[in-house]
Order: C-alpha cells, then structure tokens, then sequence
C-alpha cells in the first residue's frame, strides 16, 4: 500500500461513487465486474455507466481486465480507500485528509481533521484486511469502555478504523525515561489488567520483557 493520493475525492461525483459501490458488490460473486452488470447493480444508464467505468479507470480507482471467460471491472486499492473514505465523510465524521504519519506491516496512519478542526487518526488496514479493523474496532470500544489508556474509537467502515489522535513521542526516540522503577511498576500493572480482561498487548510485552 503506498500512500494514499485524495485529491480526486473533492471531483467525484454521487454517480461516481455508485458505480464504484457497484463494481464492489459484483465483486463478491465475480472476480470480474461486466459493464452490464454494474450498470444494473448501480441502476444507471448503461451508455453513462460506461463514461464514468472509464473516468474511473483513467483515475486508476478502477482496472479493467481481460479474463479467460469474460472482460470486466474490478476495483483497485485505491478505489477501496475511496469508498471508505467517501463512507465516513457522508457521516460528517471527517472533513478534510492530512499527512501520513505511520506505516506499519498491517497499516498506514494518517492524521484527518473533522468539520470543526478537530485533528483525528485515521488507520487503513492493508487491503483484504477488513476483518482486521472490524476487530481492532470492537476491541478498542470495549476497552475504552473500561476505562483502559487506548484512543477513544469514533468509528470504521471496510478497512479503515477512525479513532482520537494522542500527541506522543515514538517509542523508538525515546532513548531514556525517569523513574524506570515507577514506569515498570505501572507498566507492569496495566499488562495484569489486560490479562484480567482477557487480552495479551504482544507489542507491549515484547517492549517489556525484551
């Protein structure tokens, strides 16, 4: 997953959105989307349907492919990002997209922005791994319901988790801490806390025992 380019979203039209969601949902019976087929998924005309197929395609959101049976459609990661995020926009929870600010072996993180300012993290899962976000979400609401130190959750769709950006320093630039015996002790305490809720933080233990 490279980084994310957004400056098409403004320029996407309601109708562009539908044949995207269109080509998606032909996508989990068909590994390739017929132009017909979208067209009567996202009930529009065929003739418009293949205009915008091929604006789509031009813009790289979607890839049109030659198969051994047949011809057809089939979204891109991109196309995938897109209609994430088009999802939690339509929801008024994001406004506006900002600078990457991780990559990791399972996700990119970027910092977002909803209608009143208000800085957000924004986490997309690598394609394929919807499952993934759907569980890192039902996770994280579950333990900030229990008053555990983890971002307060605002919302996922597909593969991207919306949540509440901590200002922090990376634990990789941190090269020395006060008060180590405290630090442990409370470290140590809020891993016996996970247990006690049935949750093992791998990334914590590791950073602990190793």
């Amino acid at each position: 997953m490279g980084k994310l380019n957004v400056s098409m979203m403004r320029y996407l039209t309601p109708e562009d959105f539908r044949v995207l969601t269109a080509i998606e949902m032909g996508m989990k019976n068909h590994e390739l989307v017929p132009g017909p087929m979208a067209a009567s998924i996202a009930n529009l005309n065929h003739g418009g349907v293949h205009k915008l197929l091929r604006e789509l395609c031009k813009h790289r959101l979607l890839t049109y492919e030659r198969g051994k049976r047949y011809d057809g459609y089939r979204l891109t990661n991109a196309g995938y990002d897109y209609l994430a995020l088009h999802s939690l926009t339509k929801r008024n929870l994001m406004a506006s997209f900002g600078n990457q600010i991780g990559v990791g072996k399972e996700s990119n993180i970027y910092i977002v922005a909803n209608s009143e300012g208000e800085e957000l993290c924004l986490k997309l899962h690598r394609l394929g791994r919807v499952i993934s976000a759907t569980k890192e979400f039902a996770y994280m609401t579950a333990l900030y319901d229990r008053k555990f130190p983890v971002p307060k959750p605002i919302d996922f769709n597909r593969h991207c988790v919306l949540m509440e950006l901590i200002e922090g320093t990376l634990m990789n630039h941190v090269m020395e801490v006060d008060h180590t015996e405290t630090l442990y002790d409370e470290l140590m305490n809020l891993i016996i806390r996970f247990a006690d809720s049935g949750v093992i933080h791998g990334d914590l233990m590791s950073s602990i025992l190793f």
